[in-house]
């Protein structure tokens, strides 16, 4: 195997690994209440989780590398950066019952711990089991939109409990059904995420409350999906 194959593939393993890197600057932009900053390091996190399977396929990383485990690399940056520092934020941000926030925080963490851990956490026709622990979208409305602590605390609480759920998400990029609109209808939410983002904490309130369509339209098809038998 060449120097140069060998380069790029643990090139693309860096590249994966800077997102604990990102998580640990979102962190601190949290912890001194920079909770714009905190969105602007967990969207670089989520291009990097978008780009470095595409970048990780064309490096052939498994066959030029194989006695090391990127996937398990990339579940470790993910659990940090999906899950982790949003709800760090939550907390941080006074989002949730200042009485109950210690314990609050703990049901999405166990939860998505165990979530991240399973061997069938997607599924053979490609689906996530149980909610996917998008806990950085969680957080991104809750702070644009503020909803009592109370809300926040009930939605939180909800969504820990369906990651055991005997439910299946659309995994939008590998979907049988409906992929080309969910992947479309996606592009056009991130852009429009993208803007909300780069323009917190002043962004216009009625965008956010738009941009909850696809959302809506996300979790509607999954749930069509599976009770028409289609999944």
């Amino acid at each position: 195997m060449s120097i140069g194959r060998r380069a790029a593939a643990w090139a693309v393993h860096a590249y994966t690994a800077s997102g604990a890197v990102i998580a640990m600057l979102a962190f601190v932009a949290a912890a001194e209440h920079r909770f714009g900053d905190v969105f602007r390091w967990l969207g670089l996190a989520l291009f990097v989780d978008c780009t470095d399977g595409t970048l990780a396929r064309a490096a052939d990383v498994k066959r030029v590398v194989p006695h090391y485990d990127g996937a398990r690399l990339d579940d470790i940056v993910d659990y940090l950066t999906y899950v982790v520092v949003p709800i760090f934020l939550l907390h941080q941000a006074g989002l949730l019952p200042m009485e109950w926030a210690n314990w609050v925080a703990a049901a999405p963490l166990l939860a998505s711990a165990y979530g991240f851990c399973r061997s069938d956490a997607k599924t053979e026709d490609h689906y996530f089991r149980g909610f996917p622990s998008y806990w950085n979208v969680v957080a991104l409305y809750a702070y644009a939109l503020q909803p009592s602590p109370a809300v926040t605390a009930g939605w939180v609480l909800l969504l820990s409990a369906l990651v055991f759920a005997p439910l299946k998400f659309l995994y939008p990029s590998r979907a049988k059904y409906f992929r080309r609109s969910s992947i479309g209808l996606g592009a056009v939410w991130g852009a429009v995420m993208s803007y909300a983002i780069w323009t917190l904490p002043e962004t216009p309130s009625l965008l956010v409350w738009a941009s909850l369509a696809y959302p809506a339209y996300y979790c509607g098809m999954s749930f069509w999906l599976q009770a028409t038998g289609r999944s």
